[in-house]
């Protein structure tokens, strides 16, 4: 087995984007990794410091949306650019915009679906950046991508991962298994 020096290898790690009006509620969005489910009504993400904490730190409302093989390029640029430096980066995506019905945010139509959040803790908050702990207000899915049963379905999503390891963008695959069931075979 070949070993390896300690690095951001967990995975999959989902392409997370964040949406956040500024001060004069104009939409941003950007790009980040390093997120995950925190409690059962809650996410975790870890922020640098960017226009999207500059517009947490006024309004500490959010979208959380997830990428997809459809919208990769536009979700992969407004990771490269920072609201900072160029204020019309969401206009650039070609995304269409509309208020999030219950928070104080942009939701992205674009993406299949969208958590609506609120900021409910930040964790070592400092120069560089933060965790950031919020709370699931509720959730957005579009109806084309609704399953029989009527809850979202992941695999028409056709979302992407990051690959930490070679810097790629991978689309998760099909359905292999039925989880807190298949295991049960072996009791």
């Amino acid at each position: 087995m070949k070993s390896f020096k300690s690095n951001a290898w967990l995975l999959p790690q989902p392409v997370l984007i964040i949406g956040t009006y500024d001060k004069e509620r104009k939409p941003n969005a950007m790009n980040a990794a390093w997120g995950g489910q925190w409690d059962m009504h809650e996410i975790m993400i870890s922020l640098g410091s960017h226009a999207t904490t500059d517009n947490l730190a006024v309004n500490p409302e959010f979208t959380v949306t997830f990428a997809t093989k459809r919208t990769m390029v536009a979700a992969d640029f407004v990771g490269l650019v920072s609201g900072r430096n160029t204020p019309d980066k969401v206009q650039k995506t070609g995304w269409t915009v509309v208020p999030a019905p219950n928070v104080n945010a942009p939701v992205f139509k674009d993406f299949p679906l969208t958590l609506e959040c609120r900021v409910k803790q930040k964790l070592e908050e400092s120069k560089t950046g933060y965790y950031l702990v919020a709370e699931i207000i509720n959730i957005l899915c579009d109806e084309k991508y609704l399953a029989e049963d009527g809850n979202p379905d992941v695999e028409k999503m056709e979302l992407i991962t990051y690959d930490p390891v070679h810097h790629t963008y991978i689309q998760l695959g099909q359905t292999v298994g039925k989880a807190f069931s298949d295991g049960k075979q072996l009791k």
